[in-house]
Formats: structure tokens, C-alpha cells, sequence
């Protein structure tokens, strides 16, 4: 027990923890000796709100008229309930307890010693106290705020299930969704867009029919006259008796005829007639073009007209050849390209179709890939790995003139027989085992170069030569008329001589 606690007092208010209820002395305290009230205790050290003032001297806040209670501890003294409602006016006095805001408003306690009496005056805005039966305030106001939780419960669920069942069924309102608005359409001249807008109406789809035999490939409009370029194998079909139409980007078709083929060049010439409003595309340069230049390619691939597709210059002046023996034993069909390498995707139905540089310009052909068999086809169903081939412009545009003025193409030639199963590096003058005659042709460009049978050329103006076949490639990637300058091996020696090259009429 505290110091100078009287038996059955219980200790002073502000010692009191948090949440337990005991009343508190009123104003006054006990007699002393000489007659005069003292405190109870001392004065709070403390001020603790909310009484302002220290300890017994704090006025007193508002309280209400006491309940009776059972007696407790002997005193006999009913307990007041404390729940901050003042008296009536002209009530009878009774004891009360001052103002705990931590104390539950059913907490019993004795009171201090002796009965005190305090006198309320009247307000106006004093409270009355609830008549006897009546719910408490803070009970009716728990209510009030579980029945608003449950109330906002039920209509938040009754409206999200409306919302989904709207969202699901479209029943309530109309769905809008936002969308940017439409902008110009114009693209640079030089985009891969500007260049295909320009582009696409000088392109036709080749649709070809022979007998039991059909396919579909591309060409591109060469001159206002008709006239269109496109790969001999894609129009090779329609030479016995068979038909071939084209459809241009605008949907019209039109029945062309072939003016003019070339088998080593793997080129064709066709033409309509009656055809107004014709789109020639502009011819480039090859000889302009540098590896990692960018190139667009268009074409019907598997029939799908007006195809574009994008990419760069891969390599230049590779040596390729396509094709094969004709069948029947009607001679060969292999063509021989110093071709333009791309990785702009080219699949079967490209064939014969522009390949175009960053101008707009045609630089090229598109006519054979590499498929992943390690194949070269010209035609097939491999599609494209990266690894496409196009005639470079140059050498097209000269054959396509010759086939449209001559109907026939010429071929540079040097007048020798190259041995194709020259195991070695180089090419080597000579026939075939098992043939009979010369491999120099008398008088021919070879034999006036001073070339021998046996002789191997490794080089053509500075490029080396590997084979048989790269050294047709790089001769048919010049002109009749040309000169060329040949590294030659004999007998374990080297020289170099000049070759002016002749012509030889096409297959």
C-alpha cells in the first residue's frame, strides 16, 4: 500500500493505469483537525487532460444523475453510472463520480468517503438523461454503423454483379473504345512504304498453264509498249501449246505472249496488248551497288500478290548457277549468274519479280535460292533461309534488248571446253574423258590469246577462279567485245593474257 492511503481508499486517480475504472475525490476533501477541507492527495504533477488544472482542483466535468447499484465492499453507497449527461434542473442531490473517460459506463466502484453533493446548474443545452429502459446512445450508434456496412456491402455486390453481367451481355449501354485518329498517310519517298507505293502497280503477278503443268511467278513492267521481264523458268511451261495470263495490282489481267527466252540467263520476255496506264519501273545501275545496301523485293510468293518484303545486299558478283538437264535429253538448262546476294525474304512465286534499292530503282532479278537441303532450285517448295539470288540489272537489261529486238540473246564466249570434272583449283582447258576433237576453238578469242588444251585458268581480271562453272560466270557477266585479262598455268608456270570475247547466239 501507497504512503498515507486510509484503509479502504483506493489510490489517487492519476496513478491509475489506463482502462480501469475508480472514482475520483471530489472538490473539498477530508476535515483536517482544525476544521479546514485538504486534499486527499497531493497535486498532480502530471495536468493530465482532460481536467486542465491539477488534481482535486480541476472543475468538474459534466456528469449525469446516478443508477442505483448493489452495495458493494459495505459501503453501501450506490455507484453512479458516469456517461457525461448532466441532472434536470431541480433534481435531488446526490453523490458523483467525476468523469473517467477510460471507465465502461457499467463498472461499479465505491465511492469516496462520505457523500458529496454538487449542485448542476441549469443550461439550456444540457442533456437529458435517457429514461429507464431506454438503449444506450453508443449501443444505438453501433447499430447504426453495422447496419451502414452491411447496407454498403449488399449494394456494392448488386452492382458489380449488374456491371459484369452488362459487360458480358451488352444489355446496358454501348460499348465506345478509343482509337487514334487517322493521320496522314503520306510516307518518304525513300521509305520501304513510299518505295512499294510507287512500286506495286508496275508489278504482275505471271499466272502459266501447259500441258499438265502450271505455276505462278512474277514480272515487272519494262516500257509503256507491253513489254515485261520475268524468269525463263517461270514461263518455260507454257512453251508447248500452254497459255499465260497476268494480273496486274489493280486487279485487271490481260493474256501476254512470249517475245523472247534465254535459258543461261534464266530471262523471258513477254508482252500484253491493249493494256492503258502501264507503270514501267525505273531501271538502277548494278554496278552502283555495295554489300549492306538496303533492298526491297516484290513478288507473288505461293500467290500472294504484291508481297513486299525487305533487307540488305549480302554479297556481290556470287557466282551461281541453277537449273539442270532438260528432260527428255533436250540438252541442258543450267543458268549461270554472277548474281546479287540478299537476305530479303524471296520464296517460290517470287521469281522473275524487282528487286529494288533504297531509290526505288530495279537493281536486280530475283531468281533462285538456297534452300536448307543445300540445294539451289530456281522453283521448289523450299522456302527462304536468308540466302536469295538476283541477275543483276545490267546483264538483264542488255539480254531483255537483245530479246525484244532479236528475239534470241547473245553470249560472250572465249572459244574453249572447260573440263568439268577438274578435280583441281582453277579451270582447265580440256574435253571430257571419253570425247574426241579440240578444246580451243581455231581462231576463236582463246587460241588467238595464245591458250592451250591443258591449260588452267585461275584468274579473270584479278578474281579468282575456282571451277569450270565460275569461270562461265564470270564470263557471261561481260559483253561480246569485252576484254579480259586471264591468269593461265602451264607446266607448273604462270602468265597473264588478254582475251577480247567473242559472241555466240543463245539456246
Amino acid at each position: 500500500m501507497d504512503e498515507g492511503r486510509a484503509a479502504g481508499q483506493r489510490p489517487t486517480w492519476w496513478s491509475r493505469p489506463r482502462g480501469v475504472s475508480a472514482p475520483r475525490p471530489v472538490a473539498g476533501g477530508a476535515p483536517t483537525a482544525q476544521g479546514a477541507q485538504t486534499p486527499l492527495h497531493g497535486e498532480d504533477p502530471y495536468g493530465t487532460p482532460p481536467y486542465g488544472g491539477p488534481g482535486p482542483w480541476a472543475p468538474a466535468p459534466p456528469v449525469q444523475r446516478p443508477t442505483a447499484t448493489p452495495a458493494r465492499g459495505g459501503s453501501g453507497v450506490p455507484r453512479p453510472q458516469v456517461t457525461g449527461h448532466a441532472p434536470e434542473h431541480g433534481a435531488p442531490p446526490g453523490v458523483f463520480a467525476r468523469y473517467d473517460p477510460w471507465a465502461p459506463p457499467s463498472a461499479a466502484a465505491p465511492s469516496p468517503a462520505g457523500p458529496r453533493t454538487a449542485h448542476i446548474p441549469h443550461s439550456p443545452h444540457t442533456a437529458h438523461p435517457p429514461s429507464p429502459g431506454s438503449p444506450s446512445p453508443r449501443r444505438g450508434r453501433g447499430w447504426t454503423v453495422a447496419a451502414a456496412v452491411v447496407l454498403a456491402l449488399v449494394a456494392g455486390t448488386v452492382g458489380g454483379g449488374i456491371g459484369a453481367y452488362a459487360q458480358r451481355h451488352g444489355d446496358i449501354g454501348t460499348v465506345r473504345l478509343s482509337q487514334a485518329p487517322a493521320r496522314d498517310t503520306g510516307r518518304a519517298p525513300d521509305s520501304v512504304a513510299g518505295i512499294a507505293e510507287r512500286a506495286l502497280p508496275g508489278v504482275v503477278t505471271v499466272q502459266v498453264h501447259g500441258t499438265g503443268e502450271q505455276g505462278t511467278g512474277t514480272g515487272f513492267v519494262l516500257d509503256g509498249r507491253g513489254h515485261l521481264l520475268t524468269n525463263h523458268h517461270v514461263v518455260e511451261s507454257a512453251g508447248d501449246g500452254g497459255g499465260i495470263r497476268v494480273i496486274f495490282h489493280g486487279g485487271e489481267t490481260a493474256a501476254a505472249e512470249v517475245v523472247g527466252t534465254d535459258s543461261g540467263y534464266d530471262l523471258a520476255v513477254l508482252r500484253v496488248e491493249r493494256v492503258r496506264g502501264l507503270s514501267p519501273l525505273p531501271l538502277g545501275n548494278s554496278d552502283s551497288v555495295r554489300v549492306g545496301d538496303p533492298v526491297v523485293a516484290i513478288g507473288s510468293p505461293y500467290g500472294l500478290a504484291g508481297t513486299v518484303t525487305t533487307g540488305i545486299v549480302s554479297a556481290t558478283q556470287r557466282p551461281v548457277t541453277a537449273g539442270g538437264e532438260r528432260e527428255g535429253g533436250g540438252g541442258s538448262d543450267i543458268s549461270y549468274v554472277e548474281a546479287l546476294q540478299t537476305d530479303a525474304p524471296i520464296n517460290p512465286g517470287n521469281s522473275g519479280g524487282p528487286l529494288m534499292d533504297a531509290g526505288g530503282r530495279v537493281i536486280g532479278v530475283n531468281s533462285a535460292i538456297r534452300s536448307a537441303g543445300g540445294d539451289l532450285p530456281r522453283t521448289g517448295t523450299g522456302g527462304s533461309i536468308g540466302l536469295g539470288f538476283a541477275i543483276p540489272v545490267n546483264q538483264a537489261r542488255r539480254v531483255a534488248e537483245e530479246l525484244i529486238n532479236t528475239g534470241r540473246a547473245t553470249h560472250p564466249v572465249i572459244g574453249v571446253t572447260v573440263d568439268m570434272g577438274h578435280p583441281g583449283e582453277g579451270a582447265r582447258v580440256g574435253l571430257p574423258a571419253g570425247e574426241e576433237g579440240t578444246a580451243v576453238v581455231p581462231g576463236g578469242p582463246a587460241d588467238t590469246a595464245g591458250i592451250e588444251e591443258g591449260d588452267v585458268i585461275t584468274e579473270v581480271d584479278g578474281v579468282r577462279v575456282r571451277s569450270g562453272e565460275e569461270l562461265i560466270v564470270r564470263i557471261r557477266a561481260r559483253r561480246p567485245g569485252d576484254r579480259l585479262e586471264l591468269t593461265v598455268e602451264r607446266g607448273g608456270g604462270r602468265r597473264s593474257v588478254e582475251v577480247v570475247l567473242g559472241s555466240a547466239a543463245g539456246p
